[in-house]
């Protein structure tokens, strides 16, 4: 009588260790740990071939040959190479990323503190770009379709085109001239209210968004040439029940990817849109810290950054799952 259940027992288990979402997750987590490996060492080695000499640069440009050498010996830069990097892997995990040469504190203090500004900021412009390029894009392709409309696609084709290359820091100072200096609507600068969020979010979303747009309306115009759109059509379906229904579940999967790549694209760009509207996030460290030879904050961040990429990466890849099992593992 108690046989079975310890019969079935390694039966579940056998078949959740078979399943093919288990094997892609699995394989998920393995390239992640692989490219993890990649950055930390290539973050590593580049802070090396850097110019410049980190403990000369901590010590002051004034000091002594002396406080120059004890310096490096504080930081550990007077041991060879690969030890250097067994060290660095060895902070990693316990969390000491070593301390700021510029700030006089410990990095994990500089990231914590600062990065959920730069996280907020990318995750509102994702956000937003994602909703408004769904919604605009589901609307052109049904004005455009069956080559209908042939002066509304062509004048979206070369909007989009447009404003899908203007890059985030000039979006920014278009947006900062006209809103902020023109006629001193918006707040231009900090992290003040809500007030303050539209002018960085603007610039960080609209070249994005423009981007996605165009590839929303033209898997929009694939699906609705499929035959199922027309036997939905024929039986005369509400035209909110037929986009709703069918066109726009199957958009969902080649947007979500499409916006994991783009929201990690923001959570790069916003270095530079930070820097326009004095945004306390990171990317006002980041670029203070390539300017100071702040090598073991260079470090943390260029880390911090690949991190959240692979992460985001990793949900989007869990989300399609979710929505489109059978395509997703099936091309996995």
């Amino acid at each position: 009588m108690q046989s079975a259940p310890s019969q079935a027992a390694p039966t579940r288990a056998s078949a959740l260790i078979g399943h093919p979402m288990t094997t892609y997750l699995l394989r998920r987590f393995g390239y992640i740990l692989i490219s993890l490996f990649v950055l930390v060492t290539i973050s590593f080695l580049l802070v090396q071939l850097i110019p410049g000499d980190p403990a000369r640069a901590s010590a002051g440009e004034a000091a002594p040959p002396e406080a120059v050498e004890a310096r490096r010996i504080e930081l550990g830069l007077n041991k060879p190479l690969i030890v250097q990097y067994l060290v660095f892997w060895r902070g990693l995990f316990s969390g000491d990323l070593g301390d700021s040469i510029s700030l006089r504190i410990p990095v994990i203090d500089v990231i914590t503190g600062r990065a959920p500004a730069t996280l907020e900021l990318a995750f509102i412009a994702v956000a937003i770009a994602l909703v408004v390029a769904v919604c605009l894009g589901l609307m052109f392709g049904a004005l455009t379709r069956s080559g209908k409309r042939h002066g509304t696609e062509v004048g979206f084709t070369s909007v989009t085109a447009v404003v899908a290359v203007i890059p985030e820091f000039l979006a920014g100072i278009i947006l900062v001239y006209l809103f902020a200096v023109s006629i001193d609507l918006l707040p231009v600068a900090g992290r003040t209210g809500p007030a303050s969020y539209v002018l960085p979010v603007i610039a960080l979303a609209i070249g994005p968004t423009a981007a996605l747009t165009r590839i929303v309306r033209a898997e929009s115009l694939t699906v609705l040439r499929q035959d199922y759109i027309r036997t939905a059509r024929s039986k005369r379906m509400p035209s909110i029940r037929l986009y709703g229904k069918h066109v726009l579940p199957n958009l969902l999967t080649s947007t979500l990817t499409i916006s994991g790549l783009l929201l990690g694209g923001m959570i790069a760009g916003t270095v530079l849109v930070e820097s326009i509207f004095a945004w306390p996030g990171l990317g006002g460290v980041i670029v203070d810290s390539i300017q100071g030879k702040d090598y073991p904050l260079i470090q943390a961040i260029v880390i911090f950054y690949g991190l959240v990429v692979l992460l985001i990466n990793l949900v989007v890849d869990i989300a399609l799952i979710l929505l489109d099992p059978r395509t997703t593992l099936d091309t996995a």
